[in-house]
């Protein structure tokens, strides 16, 4: 969320970002923003000032009382029980008028960074780096959801048995597999300085709230009527509201966790060839890399976090690319991202398989997650995320880009966690 004293001071910064995004009606919000926060505070001010009239007034009162001077004691109380009511009057209006500038506010996506270019879609992302050799399967490569029924590896009709479409069942080595990637996974964060905590898979809407899922993206999340709690979208969640309502010291940054969870999203109005089989899942395991940064460093850390994913995906010899989000593009929540997608050379086509985003104060500020500064200030810190890495598609490149008439390699990296190193 965007700090309103940001956005009265930088209007046109905020608004030129905005622009970005194709954000419609920026300037009507903003301004509707600036006038409720006005209000906000000229009502502030007016009610501070009756409570310390009535206060004043009730040290009169007490003072006359004691001196025996009963009838002016008497007039004062007639004049505190009006400011009392109208200092009830001014509390409830200055309710309504926060509340106003707190629902304007998160209806307004972050600010892309100056590198993030305008765009309207995902057409409009720039590469700006690819490696990895895509290799030559013959024409009688199979996509990935052939070769998991011809190997019995994911069997998805049984899981649109048990749960629905989009709820695979793993079985045989293709959980092994499953399970070594993600124990891999968690210890090449675990090397680079992670901390691997474990977290609940539902969170209350406070800590959607806090890390933007709400209320932008609602009907996106599984949600548990009966006792308020959404099933999780991506570990950032629980792992960032780890730190809501922190007030830091400078010397813990830079804060590095890792987790392993399942992720659960309904994918609503998802449909067609490029939703098969692994494609797109409404359940999907994924290994989360969360840090906690101070504003000086994050982008470094976020160049960091890059160089990271690059290295675990050269270690599997995956053929990938990296694309940096246009503004139409970009997250709600996110000033930056950069999207790591892999190449599908059955499916001859690119899968997303990570996201790395820095989100600097967006979060913090629904967080309330400072620190202090060398001068003895609170500031927002910067909250960064990615994934390290998505399962499901990094499953599915393994599968068809290691595919051979002998049956299915096993990456060189990944054998030693599966115990086999081919899937006949």
């Amino acid at each position: 969320m965007l700090q309103v004293n940001f956005i009265r001071e930088n209007k046109a910064t905020v608004l030129e970002g905005l622009a970005k995004r194709n954000f419609a009606n920026a300037a009507s919000i903003i301004e509707q923003v600036l006038t409720a926060d006005e209000n906000r505070r000229a009502t502030q001010v007016e009610l501070d000032t009756t409570l310390a009239e009535s206060n004043k007034l009730s040290k009169e009162i007490g003072a006359f009382f004691k001196s025996g001077e009963v009838q002016k004691a008497t007039i004062l109380k007639e004049k505190t029980g009006k400011l009392k009511e109208s200092s009830k009057e001014l509390s409830d209006k200055l309710t309504l008028f926060s509340d106003e500038l707190q629902t304007l506010l998160y209806q307004i996506p972050n600010i892309p960074h100056a590198s993030v270019k305008q765009g309207v879609s995902a057409d409009d992302n720039e590469e700006i780096f690819i490696e990895g050799a895509i290799p030559d399967l013959g024409e009688h490569a199979l996509p990935h959801w052939e070769l998991a029924k011809k190997y019995d590896i994911i069997d998805f009709e049984l899981g649109t048995k048990i749960a629905g479409a989009g709820f695979p069942v793993y079985k045989g080595k293709g959980a092994r597999l499953q399970r070594a990637l993600i124990n891999y996974f968690l210890d090449k964060n675990i090397e680079a300085g992670y901390t691997e905590v474990q977290v609940p898979h539902l969170v209350n809407a406070e800590s959607a709230t806090a890390t933007g899922q709400l209320p932008d993206k609602e009907g996106q999340m599984y949600h548990s009527n009966e006792d308020d709690l959404y099933l999780i979208p991506t570990a950032e969640v629980p792992i960032t509201n780890m730190f809501r309502g922190n007030l830091m010291q400078e010397s813990e940054f830079p804060i590095l966790c890792t987790g392993y969870t399942p992720c659960f999203r309904r994918e609503a109005g998802s449909y067609g060839a490029h939703v098969r089989g692994l494609n797109r899942l409404h359940q999907f395991d994924k290994v989360e890399i969360v840090r906690i940064e101070h504003p000086d460093t994050s982008y470094a850390a976020l160049d960091g976090m890059v160089e990271h994913i690059k290295n675990i995906l050269r270690e599997l010899k995956l053929p990938y690319r990296i694309l940096r989000l246009c503004g139409g593009d970009t997250g709600f929540t996110s000033a930056l991202t950069f999207d790591f997608e892999l190449f599908s050379t059955a499916q001859d086509r690119w899968l997303e398989i990570s996201s790395a985003s820095n989100f600097e104060t967006f979060q913090a500020n629904r967080l309330k997650l400072r620190f202090k500064n060398k001068e003895g200030n609170s500031e927002f810190a910067h909250t960064l995320n990615g994934s390290s890495l998505a399962l499901p598609r990094v499953l599915a490149g393994i599968l068809e880009n290691y595919q051979t008439a002998d049956g299915i390699k096993i990456p060189d990296v990944l054998v030693p966690y599966c115990g086999f190193d081919i899937i006949k």
